[in-house]
């Protein structure tokens, strides 16, 4: 066997045998395979696909390229992934509830890069949070209060971080076979017992239409699956950011106000629907809307937010600061953005919201790049909302004063104003 003739296979249409990908992964990964070699078979892929069975086998060789997490100890876990999007604070909000109906959450997250958030940026603005916890600890944490999330300790699917970092030089990242293949690798590696995806769609997506969001959906619930992971896939609006922040301190405080009862609408239909979708995977409850109901209920008697706290106490952070979200340090300078017109929302392209974010320093463009967990924006107009002339849209919470006037501006050519109300669906489909 070798990597020319599987090239030459892919280059002609054929279908890849398990053994041809596990060559294909094992040898790239170790180096053996040249990034030259490794590209022109990717691009061979991007332009002619793979069938079913091709994607579950580059998906299962790509997560035991590495460490893979055993977490049978624990019992059903399931684990909620996010295909990305802006304000998407859901796991900060979902993990405690949760936790707090007895189902495991144990749950390794990553660092944004790009427009797009991460989860670790986030949970290390609180104050003292530790990410970086040793596996034995991880997963007694978890026995004891049922609750931890940590960042990637373990070398999780290194094949495919080599692999995506390839993609993305030369132009193959769209790819519905790679991204799939990508996001179960890692799901798998992570150890849960059955996963709830949430396929985000629109302009803060990378999935920008409603079909291709579908094909990703059914192919990784087929993945999922096969791999004897059994998997829901739900597909969610992102054509405008999630809840009312943007930028890492600021979506903290958005998810701990939401524990205590303060939920915006959007993020709580996503949040419910995610987290009851989980509870009936768990085998807690086969009715979903009854299941919603119980993660309502863990809100009003606070045990959600206890569980929060607990969770944030265990890991080293200041639970107490939870208690008094009005005493978190603020960005230096916060400008308001006002409308020059009346009328309604019409349009609020998340992408480009994202995009000011990150370059008030709320992202990253390198891995490298520190973030400044201060900066972001908050929203106080979305899609549908009335505005009157001079009424605040948005505030801009920036620490250079320049970046802060030139960032106000951007923001307020992003928001369309016209004369017809615009209703928004946040579940748009369950696979």
């Amino acid at each position: 066997m070798n990597i020319q003739d599987i090239i030459a296979k892919k280059r002609d249409r054929q279908t890849l045998t398990k053994e041809e990908i596990q060559y294909f992964i094992t040898n790239y990964t170790n180096g053996t395979i040249p990034d030259y070699q490794a590209a022109a078979l990717v691009m061979a892929i991007y332009l002619n696909g793979m069938e079913e069975e091709e994607i579950t086998n580059l998906s299962l060789a790509m997560a035991y390229s590495g460490d893979v997490l055993n977490l049978e100890e624990l019992g059903i876990v399931v684990d909620k992934h996010s295909t990305g999007g802006i304000g998407d604070k859901v796991t900060l909000i979902l993990a405690p509830i949760i936790a707090s109906l007895g189902v495991p959450v144990a749950k390794m997250s990553g660092r944004g890069l790009g427009y797009t958030g991460g989860t670790i940026d986030k949970l290390e603005a609180i104050e003292g949070y530790q990410t970086n916890v040793e596996i034995e600890s991880f997963i007694n944490q978890v026995k004891q209060i049922q609750i931890a999330v940590i960042g990637q300790t373990l070398n999780l699917a290194p094949a495919d971080k080599k692999l995506y970092a390839l993609r993305d030089c030369i132009a193959a990242t769209a790819s519905i076979p790679l991204i799939a293949s990508s996001i179960m690798s890692k799901k798998i590696a992570a150890g849960a017992n059955k996963i709830v995806l949430d396929v985000t769609c629109g302009s803060g997506a990378f999935m920008k239409d409603i079909d291709s969001a579908k094909q990703l959906a059914k192919m990784m619930k087929t993945i999922g699956n096969l791999a004897k992971k059994e998997t829901i896939c739900i597909i969610t609006n992102m054509d405008e950011p999630l809840g009312k922040t943007v930028g890492n301190s600021l979506e903290v405080i958005e998810a701990i106000e939401f524990l205590k009862g303060n939920m915006q609408e959007d993020v709580k239909q996503v949040v419910f629907t995610l987290g009851a979708y989980m509870l009936k995977l768990a085998g807690k409850g086969e009715d979903i809307e009854e299941n919603k109901q119980k993660i309502e209920m863990q809100i009003k008697n606070g045990k959600a937010f206890a569980k929060c706290k607990q969770w944030i106490e265990k890991q080293g952070g200041n639970s107490n600061s939870l208690e008094e979200l009005e005493k978190w340090q603020k960005a230096k300078y916060i400008v308001a953005v006002k409308a020059e017109k009346e009328g309604y929302i019409t349009n609020l392209d998340a992408q480009e919201v994202g995009k000011i974010s990150m370059r008030l320093g709320a992202g990253r463009t390198k891995k490298e790049d520190s973030i400044d967990p201060l900066v972001g924006i908050v929203l106080e107009k979305k899609i549908g909302s009335y505005v009157k002339t001079d009424e605040v849209l948005a505030y801009i919470h920036a620490n250079n004063e320049q970046k802060a006037i030139e960032e106000s501006y951007h923001l307020k050519q992003i928001y369309k104003i016209g004369q017809n109300k615009i209703s928004k669906q946040n579940i748009i489909d369950i696979i």
